[in-house]
């Protein structure tokens, strides 16, 4: 069983994912951040419903917990659309998707999230319907096998991924408007945070969200998670109401200091520092020693320290950077004891 942790930016439960669409922004009007796509989607969005067409299909990626299922849901809405969700690892056969397109009305919208995980057959049988709105379908087998041509209504494709590289081309040819979506900055996390707790009926102030913020690693899903955990404390050891020092106090209870780094990203850093003499070190001796998966720690955790400038990825392995050393308050090889010590 993996590691659950509070600073994941995947969904950790299906409880969170009815909680946050009660936090969504229906509207653009109502999204925070990531200005440059909200504005070209925004300019997209209004000359495809002067002109009476559907949206372009549309491919959204970037890490997770940025807001790719948010905006598909916004794409519905500004085009007063039908939306009808699904991932690219619960489509394994082509009856599958053919029922989805046959039923989809002029304009709706299908919102395909880890598009990049469907099989062969299923991104072969989409490429028709993408470009010309049918689908072939063969049925029978062997000499008795006939093809059905099906037309289909205009629908918008909404791809969502986090891992763009591993769409193959003919996929990624096929969409009109692509948008990366990247980290958030704690300005628009305090925002974000703002309103959530608005909609929550939650007493917070701009310092005790700004204080949320700086440790939500650039990612709304994770402000929302770390705000539940803040109410919940403000809630039995307060009066309810959030300030910085009740926020400081609930994370720090939960393990999440004030970069919004965990034990596992400590560990990590301080394995790479203690045990391998600040690095090179391959990512299999890290995961052996801090007994994880590599695939949890290369998505997972490497991301953000990367962002911080933490840590290098270098030909020869993994290296620890001067900022994980005075994050650690740990002493660099080579330089005096408690040079970055308080």
């Amino acid at each position: 069983m993996s590691r659950v942790r509070l600073v994941s930016p995947d969904l950790i439960s299906q409880d969170e994912e009815v909680f946050n669409q009660t936090l969504r922004p229906p509207s653009l009007e109502q999204y925070v951040g990531q200005r440059k796509i909200v504005e070209k989607l925004s300019i997209a969005l209004q000359a495809a419903r002067q002109r009476s067409e559907s949206a372009e299909h549309t491919l959204l990626f970037g890490p997770p917990g940025l807001g790719k299922t948010t905006l598909a849901h916004i794409i519905a809405n500004a085009m007063g659309a039908k939306i009808v969700t699904t991932s690219g690892p619960a489509l394994e056969r082509t009856g599958d998707l053919m029922g989805i397109l046959t039923n989809l009305g002029e304009g709706d919208i299908l919102f395909i999230d880890e598009i990049h995980r469907l099989p062969a057959n299923i991104e072969e049988f989409l490429y028709p319907a993408m470009e010309d709105f049918k689908v072939d379908f063969v049925v029978d087998k062997g000499m008795f096998a006939k093809t059905i041509n099906v037309p289909l209504k205009r629908f918008t494709l909404v791809g969502a991924t986090t891992r763009a590289g591993s769409l193959s081309s003919p996929l990624r040819n096929r969409f009109g408007l692509f948008f990366h979506l990247e980290f958030y900055p704690v300005e628009d996390l305090q925002q974000i945070i703002l309103r959530s707790a608005q909609i929550l009926g939650v007493t917070i102030d701009d310092t005790g969200a700004a204080e949320i913020a700086r440790r939500s690693r650039g990612t709304p899903r994770i402000a929302n998670r770390l705000l539940r955990r803040v109410r919940d404390y403000a809630d039995v050891k307060a009066d309810g109401q959030i300030t910085p020092e009740l926020a400081r106090q609930a994370l720090q209870l939960e393990g999440v200091d004030e970069l919004g780094l965990d034990e596992l990203d400590r560990n990590f850093l301080s394995t790479i520092i203690r045990l391998y003499k600040g690095g090179p070190v391959g990512v299999e001796a890290m995961a052996a020693t801090l007994n994880e998966e590599v695939d949890t720690l290369v998505d997972m955790v490497e991301p953000y320290l990367l962002q911080l400038g933490f840590v290098s990825r270098t030909r020869s392995g993994r290296m620890a950077n001067e900022p994980a050393y005075q994050h650690l308050k740990m002493s660099m090889p080579g330089r005096s004891p408690g040079l970055f010590e308080n």
